[in-house]
This record gives structure tokens, sequence and C-alpha cells, in this order.
């Protein structure tokens, strides 16, 4: 018989709340329990007060609903909202307490094996970051480096369309997640637990418990980098990763378009403002050739990106040109790095990667361990 919210919420009375003994399902804490298939979603309703007293319920929960016979995922959340009127002027929203009550008290905890973990992002969508990514990580493994790629844009998850990869990724006997391989890459994204056209309609909580899962129970092995495709903007992913993972570097992409820059900007003083340093900043769709005649045209501007990291002080790693075989190529599922090796692009890519690798492996790369963040 199919699993139903049911017997989800059978298994969780056997979950008391510590204050009180009262079971987990009678409590009224529990959210919408969603099941896709033999995947389990479902949040606890907290104070934000509650949030580190609440964290060994929300384990537990995640543990009896695992042991449900056909479940082979669960991802458990905390969501702590206070009522509007509660909020006191000058003090911190829900969100902003949550993220400050939720800081690590000291310096991130490493992932074991995993050696440098670098975050591709940008200020905006439509950029071209996924595949900036993408690219820069097999970039990187033909360098004859470790490389994992985690996706962790929860609500538009890219990365298994670039890779071309479908396929449902094994588990250990201990319930741990066996990363997908492509083009030498090491490959995790949320969109190989749920189905394509599944929204995830979450809060904050349930996407920070989401990517604190695919970052630290998937059997990653040892890697030299881990390269993070991250969503868009400077939301509760970015303090996520900022937070609870000492993060070596940020790539930053751009168009050379001024409403790009300007989202741009937004996510460089981000970085710099939770001390994870800047390895460079990429301008992508900077030129577009042609394919008949080969006029060289300017569509969103030109140098716009180089410019403003001269302005900032941060390293320019390149410019990648509008391209129809980029386009065509990462809709297949075949990276052009890896798959046309020889071309203008592929080349750009490779030199990208080699600056990246060159400033992690030592040369000038500020490594301290990012601070706490205190929200102000």
């Amino acid at each position: 018989m199919p699993l139903t919210p049911a017997d989800v919420q059978r298994a969780l009375e056997l979950v008391k709340l510590p204050a009180s003994g009262q079971s987990l399902t009678a409590s009224g804490r529990l959210t919408e329990i969603r099941i896709d298939g033999s995947k389990v979603m479902f949040a606890i309703a907290i104070d934000p007060t509650e949030a580190r007293a609440m964290e060994p319920v929300r384990a537990a929960a995640e543990n009896a609903v695992r042991g449900l016979p056909g479940v082979t995922s669960v991802l458990v959340g905390l969501t702590a909202e206070r009522p509007v009127g509660e909020a006191r002027q000058g003090a911190p929203g829900p969100r902003a307490q949550t993220a400050a009550h939720n800081a690590p008290q000291g310096r991130p905890v490493g992932l074991p094996g995993i050696h440098r973990v670098i975050a591709v992002a940008s200020g905006k969508g439509g950029v071209g970051k996924s595949t900036t990514a993408c690219n820069l990580a097999i970039a990187l493994a033909a360098q004859g480096l470790r490389i994992g790629l985690l996706d962790a844009d929860i609500f538009g998850p890219s990365i298994p369309k670039l890779f071309g990869l479908s396929a449902k990724p094994e588990q250990t006997p201990d319930k741990k997640i066996v990363p997908l391989e492509a083009y030498g890459v090491k490959v995790m994204s949320i969109g190989f637990l749920v189905d394509e056209e599944t929204p995830m309609i979450w809060r904050g909580p349930m996407v920070m418990s989401a990517l604190t899962q695919l970052l630290r129970e998937v059997v990653w092995g040892e890697l030299d980098v881990m390269v993070v495709d991250m969503p868009p903007g400077t939301g509760d992913a970015q303090l996520t990763m900022a937070q609870h993972t000492p993060l070596a570097g940020a790539v930053i992409v751009s168009t050379p378009q001024d409403l790009a820059l300007i989202d741009a900007r937004r996510g460089v003083g981000m970085f710099q403002k939770v001390n994870v340093p800047l390895l460079g900043i990429v301008e992508n769709m900077s030129t577009f050739s042609c394919p008949n005649c080969g006029h060289v045209s300017h569509l969103f501007g030109h140098g716009g990106a180089r410019r403003e990291a001269e302005k900032l002080g941060v390293p320019f790693l390149g410019e990648l040109p509008l391209s129809l075989e980029v386009r065509e190529r990462s809709d297949a599922g075949k990276p052009i790095v890896a798959t046309l090796p020889d071309s203008q692009e592929a080349g750009i890519y490779r030199q990208m990667a080699a600056q990246v690798w060159a400033r992690l492996s030592g040369e000038g790369v500020d490594r301290r361990q990012p601070p706490r963040i205190v929200i102000e």
C-alpha cells in the first residue's frame, strides 16, 4: 500500500516534546505532510527561542519517518515565525531573528574529506550562473582534480539538465545518499530527489534543512574542490552556506548590463560582509557574433563586469560570449568544456578554472574562516 500522511503521523506519535512530554503528532506543531513517492517532507512549527532545544526533536522525527517501509528520503525543517504585531521597532524581523539565533557560535564545521568549497553566485537569475558552475567544475576536473558540484538552488535546480542526469541516487545502508557522476564530476541536486514538475513551496527553514542534508548526508568522498551552484540573490541559501560551511571563496557571474551589475554588487557585498574571499567576477554574454555574417554585437553592453571588478578591487576572470553552441549543448546535457573542448568557449572556461585553482592553492587567497554572521 502507498505511504499516507496518516502513516507518518502514527510514526511521529513516538516522538515526544522535551518540555511537556506530549507527542509531536498531538502537539499541533506539524505542518502539511507532503509525500512524493518514497520521499516525505514536512516542518515543525516552533518559536524562534526554541530552535536549539527543538533540534533533537527534528532529528528524532526524521529518524522515525525514515524507518517506515518504503521511505527513501526525509526532509524535516524547523519553521519559526512571529506574528507581525510582535516585531518591535528597531528589532530584527522574523527572518533575521531566526538567522541570528541559528548562527553558529564560532567557526563553521568543515566537511570531512572536502578540502575546499567555493560558491558560484549571482545577484539575479538569467545571467548564466549554473552554466558557468557546470563548465567550471568540469574544467577543474580536467586539471586532474577531484571535483564535486552541489546544486544549492532548491527552487530552480538546473544542474541535472546541464549534466544530462536523470537517475535517482542510490543510498547506503546507513541512509546516506550516493551522488551521481558525469564528466568526471560528482553531482548532487534536489532535482534528483523530486520530480521535475513538483513545485518546491518551502519556507526558509525547510530550504536550510534541505541544504544541510545535501551537504552533510551525501557520500562525497575525497574532493579537492566542491563547487556550489548558488541560487540567485542574497537570501536563506547564501546565509546557510556562509554560516555552516567554511567557504574558500566565491565567483560572481554577471552580464555587462547595468541592471545585472547592480545585483552583482549586492552579491559581492554579501560575501565581503561575511569575510568570504572573492575569487573573481565573470562577465557572461559579453559579445554576440552573428553566425551568418560574423558581425560582433554587444547586446547587453560590454566591459561592465571588468570595470566593476576593477572598481571593487576584485579579480576579473574573463569574458564569455553569448553562444548558440553553449546554449544548445547545455540544453542537451552536453557541457561544452567536455563535448567541444577545442572551442573558444571551452578554452575560456579552462582559463577561468586555472585562475580559480591558482588562487585556491595558495596564490593570494586569504583562507581565514568566516566569522559568525551578525544581523544588524
